[in-house]
């Protein structure tokens, strides 16, 4: 399916067929093997150096600005990617500059030009602005691609998918389909993302990008070289539960390596001399390979033909030389030279704040080869925008070119967020969301059962004698450092504070439960905490880091009827005590509405009664979650703490421990948590992380 023209190739009538296959990437079906035309003698012994250079979850951030603080963050955006990029083709001198996808979403910047003032079919969202100018040689599809739903993505990247009944444009303006639509000038590949109808990809699902390379013959001359680079891409296949509403119906997922297995060859046949595969997803060599596997880049190392893999999703670093690594002692895994069964991998980060470089140093031995020698290994490396260790942290300068482009949707976008929906007395906050503070999650689930009840009342009575609950979760828990956790400062109330309360542009669901799925789901939650030996002496550490902090459901009943405690020093699976409702032990078979959003609802998390989106859905509300929050706020108008933020349905259950059970939060925060009914928290150590700059806290489980 084209995309845009394409740049004209001069080619001979013998190689024809190969320069289509070249600038097309197949179209879904397999591909018959072509054989290129033979190289030029004089290569046999030539050298050649390559960078390939990778951003993966931008997430929209197109300069550093907390769109939620209203403030600077020089730790992230494109603005400073830019600078890294250019250091990086400097200092080397054949680069290729790769996106590996989660893109276009993730900031109220995107919202405001996918839902509040929706991009026009003539103009490109700010993200793709700045990446055109970059000059990216491809990019890909992350799960957030889809986010916004498929008419939009179709114009943005000027793609007909298609697909019926799937146009060019935002559900808000719903034009007619348009032939051509701004979009960047370089490819989209994703092999895996296909028609429900016809089976095949609706973007391309590869392509072959040519490059004129400077390297070095047999005898050290300079010599130019024409390179050609394979590029295929792939998306998580839990895509079809977490964008259920937008997908289902439309398209399917295949799972990674059968459509690497199904792809590279024809790749290679087409005259590619390396490929490089662009995986949406996370290393994750522990698990045993499925097609439905959310994190399985790693194992396109075991598909014969994919010379680099360029990861992501996690949102971690990778190499990672630390001891604490997420991916120290996983089958295969190198997280010291980058590799994974010895095939380059590199994952950076987030946000822009890593630029990810895997060197390639490569001989012409009857074609292109990677060497693996004492000499020359190719290997994986990240640029940072900080330098790392430093106190206090130091930034590249940013690209102001880059800026400018985006200059008037960034301004925009901060008067729309500022406008305000009403007032509080009290700071709400996620600073200690872990240890029991509810005052960020309260409002939200206090809108989800306002919301709910309405709705009942109004179109379905028939559901007024269940019980109703509500879940909502620590969205930003400090992963990244003090900058990410919610924090609405009281006084007035905006749109851009509800945004960080509600960080995700997801839309409200309902699912009809047991009390018994409803104490499994606890339990879920309760696997944010690590398991504590309480005769340990040493410290130990409260938050498995790996468990994303937006997993953590809190449960909330009205007039606070739902209580349980979380004992962490039981075994995964078997920590909620205490699980009372209305004053009385929970009844396991008693049936309830869980008000949630369609991400958890349709098995995100992967939360029991929920995988595979096989829940009992009562209810796919056409309102954004954030929405309802923001609605309720209007209506409420101002929020005293008495009544919005301290109804604490858990707590951790009571044990003393010989040493300190530590956990990290925004330094000098203690009086917030005490003002917010947290007695147990003390400060452990007033020293910062060097990389976090997080202060340590103890909580103390006897009290």
């Amino acid at each position: 399916m084209t995309r845009r023209t394409h740049r004209t190739l001069a080619v001979t009538a013998a190689t024809l067929l190969l320069a289509t296959l070249s600038a097309c990437g197949g179209d879904g079906d397999d591909d018959q093997p072509v054989t290129p035309p033979a190289p030029p003698a004089t290569l046999e012994g030539a050298t050649l150096d390559v960078a390939v250079l990778e951003t993966t979850d931008l997430h929209a951030n197109v300069v550093g600005y907390d769109y939620y603080k209203l403030a600077e963050d020089k730790s992230y955006g494109l603005d400073r990617t830019a600078t890294l990029i250019a250091t990086a083709r400097q200092q080397n001198q054949n680069t290729l500059l790769f996106d590996n996808g989660d893109t276009i979403q993730g900031t109220a910047l995107s919202d405001y030009q996918a839902l509040i003032a929706p991009t026009s079919c003539s103009e490109m969202p700010a993200i793709y602005r700045q990446m055109d100018t970059l000059g990216y040689d491809a990019g890909t599809m992350g799960n957030h691609e889809f986010n916004y739903g498929l008419p939009y993505l179709s114009q943005i990247t000027n793609t007909d998918f298609g697909l019926a009944g799937i146009t060019k444009g935002t559900a808000q303006t719903n034009p007619t389909q348009a032939k051509t639509c701004a979009a960047p000038r370089f490819p989209f590949v994703s092999a895996n993302v296909v028609s429900a109808a016809s089976k095949n990809p609706i973007f391309q699902p590869w392509r072959i990008v040519e490059k004129t390379f400077q390297g070095k013959d047999a005898s050290g001359k300079a010599i130019e070289v024409k390179f050609k680079v394979g590029v295929i891409g792939f998306a998580p296949p839990p895509i079809m539960q977490w964008d259920k509403a937008n997908l289902d119906g439309h398209v399917e997922v295949t799972g990674w390596k059968e459509t690497a297995q199904r792809y590279v060859p024809a790749i290679k046949a087409a005259g590619a001399d390396i490929v490089v595969a662009l995986a949406h997803g996370g290393i994750d060599m522990n698990t045993p390979y499925t097609p439905l596997m959310e994190n399985g880049s790693g194992y396109l190392s075991e598909v014969p033909g994919i010379d680099v893999i360029l990861t992501g999703h996690q949102h971690l670093l990778f190499p990672d030389t630390s001891a604490t690594s997420t991916f120290r002692g996983q089958p295969g895994v190198d997280p010291v030279k980058g590799t994974i069964n010895g095939v380059p991998a590199v994952q950076p980060g987030q946000w822009g704040n890593n630029l990810g470089i895997v060197k390639l140093a490569l001989s012409y031995q009857g074609g292109w080869k990677i060497r693996k020698d004492a000499t020359a290994v190719s290997r994986a490396t990240s640029l940072l925008t900080a330098a790392q260790g430093t106190t206090p942290a130091t930034y590249v300068a940013p690209q102001t070119s880059l800026q400018q482009l985006v200059q008037s949707a960034h301004e925009a976008t901060i008067a729309y967020v500022k406008t305000p929906i009403g007032r509080a007395s009290f700071d709400l906050s996620t600073y200690f969301a872990l240890a029991g503070d509810v005052s960020a999650l309260q409002i939200v689930n206090m809108a989800q059962i306002d919301y709910l009840k309405t709705f009942i009342a109004k179109n379905n009575p028939t559901y007024a004698n269940l019980p109703i609950l509500s879940a909502a979760a620590p969205f930003k828990g400090g992963r990244n450092g003090p900058g990410d956790f919610t924090y609405v400062k009281q006084g007035d109330v905006a749109i851009n504070n509800a945004a960080d309360l509600y960080l995700y542009p997801n839309t409200l669901q309902v699912v009809r439960v047991s009390g018994d799925i409803v104490r499994q789901w606890l339990e879920k939650s309760a696997e944010q905490f690590k398991q504590i030996n309480p005769a340990t002496t040493a410290s130990q550490d409260l938050i498995d880091t790996v468990f994303p902090t937006f997993n953590f459901d809190v449960l909330y009943a009205e007039n606070n009827a739902l209580k349980y405690e979380i004992d962490i020093t039981k075994p995964i699976g078997s920590r909620i005590t205490t699980l009372t409702y209305q004053g009385r032990a929970l009844d396991l078979t008693q049936q309830f509405l869980v008000v949630t959003n369609n991400y958890r609802a349709s098995g995100g998390g992967n939360f029991p009664g929920l995988v595979g989106g096989k829940g009992d859905i009562v209810l796919q509300a056409p309102d954004a979650s954030r929405d309802v929050l923001i609605a309720y706020i209007k209506q409420a108008k101002d929020l005293d703490l008495p009544r919005f933020g301290l109804d604490r349905s858990w707590r951790f259950a009571k044990v003393t421990t010989a040493g300190p059970v530590v956990f990290r939060s925004v330094p000098d925060s203690l009086p917030m948590a005490v003002a917010h009914g947290v007695d147990n928290v003390s400060v452990q150590s007033t020293d910062k992380d060097p990389v976090t700059q997080l202060s340590s806290y103890r909580v103390d489980l006897s009290k």
